[in-house]
């Protein structure tokens, strides 16, 4: 009896995983060559930048090291990456730098963007294996348009054997003026949106995260609007108030980790622009992995904010983020974003 009763427990036990992802925007990770089909002459070591290979080395050992400090000295699952050249720089950062022994794969967009900026997603394959991956590109709105970055849609096997179905972006900059520009995120966004819709519609158990870098803010037409980005339902994160009757998210809707505290916490952000945090840099979740006993769920999300990724803003007090460059000055910090992560629990 006491045998059966053992085999019993063990058929029911589950384990769990933490699944730890983030999303960073490295701000311009190039090489030092020049690519001739791409506009890239201003990250060469002739150019105003005197941009050069141990600069490069630089930059791939302080972007592996964000990343290990945002695992908590353990890789993350998943690490979305903005504004990254090509293969090599990806290459180099996985095989070359000092995040190798963390064992990471790859797979990124190749875009008509005309400085060949790109987004990739790192992966750890013992916990995320790949099944199906594509590029969505995002037609420009006008012909004087200039291509922009492709939106990277990659369909993996979670540890339970569950798809989860993850999206890059890097939305269109605004570069040329918020409202000039809004036109062209709000088509990268609709794509989006579209997107998971035909997935809620033909997963058994839909489950997406769509994280990277929109250039814009939470309360901006794309993110509100278009994707349809709702707040958190009310104590579904980590610190919410344990009196309050938790509300029962849609799991045909879409939601923000980060809006809520974007709305509610002084000085958040993962970008600063004249003075005042924002938030550019999203991870947003379908309401199936806000389910407290889903096979996969979340609690929410942050910013990573530690000391070495700071520095004094002289211009208008406190501190920002430690950029590579400042204009044309070379610093040697690591980017003009901070990173984003969140947690997830795989039951298997």
């Amino acid at each position: 009896m006491l045998l059966l009763a053992l085999t019993a427990s063990g058929q029911t036990r589950q384990d769990t995983a933490r699944f730890r992802i983030m999303s960073y925007n490295v701000e311009n990770l190039f090489d030092s060559r020049h690519d001739t089909l791409k506009e890239d002459r201003e990250f060469l070591p002739d150019a105003i930048r005197h941009w050069n290979y141990t600069k490069y080395r630089k930059k791939l050992n302080d972007i592996a090291r964000v990343i290990t400090a945002v695992g908590q000295w353990e890789a993350p699952a998943l690490v979305a990456l903005c504004e990254v050249e090509n293969d090599t720089v990806i290459r180099d950062l996985t095989r070359y730098s000092a995040l190798r022994e963390a064992g990471y794969r790859y797979l990124m967009t190749h875009s008509p963007d005309l400085r060949g900026i790109d987004v990739a997603l790192l992966y750890q394959r013992h916990l995320f294996k790949p099944i199906a991956h594509r590029s969505i590109s995002v037609p420009p709105p006008g012909k004087d348009s200039r291509p922009t970055r492709d939106i990277l849609h990659v369909s993996g096997l979670l540890l339970n054997l569950d798809t989860l179905d993850v999206f890059v972006c890097h939305f269109p900059s605004r570069s040329e003026g918020a409202r000039e520009t809004e036109p062209y995120r709000l088509r990268a966004a609709r794509l989006v949106r579209q997107a998971a819709d035909s997935l809620l519609h033909v997963r058994q158990r839909p489950q997406i995260l769509i994280m990277g870098d929109f250039n814009d803010y939470p309360h901006n037409k794309s993110i509100r609007q278009v994707l349809g980005a709702q707040l958190l339902p009310e104590n579904t994160s980590e610190n919410a108030d344990s009196s309050v009757v938790a509300a029962q998210p849609d799991p045909y809707g879409l939601y923000h980790l980060l809006a809520h505290q974007a709305a509610h916490r002084k000085h958040f952000g993962s970008y600063k622009y004249r003075g005042e945090w924002g938030l550019l840099d999203h991870i947003i979740v379908s309401g199936t992995l806000l389910l407290p006993d889903a096979p996969c769920h979340t609690r929410g999300g942050d910013v990573f904010a530690p000391d070495f990724l700071l520095a004094p803003d002289k211009k208008y007090g406190d501190r920002q983020p430690f950029r590579t460059y400042y204009g044309m000055k070379y610093q040697g910090g690591y980017s003009d974003h901070l990173p984003v992560w969140a947690d997830f629990y795989v039951l298997y």
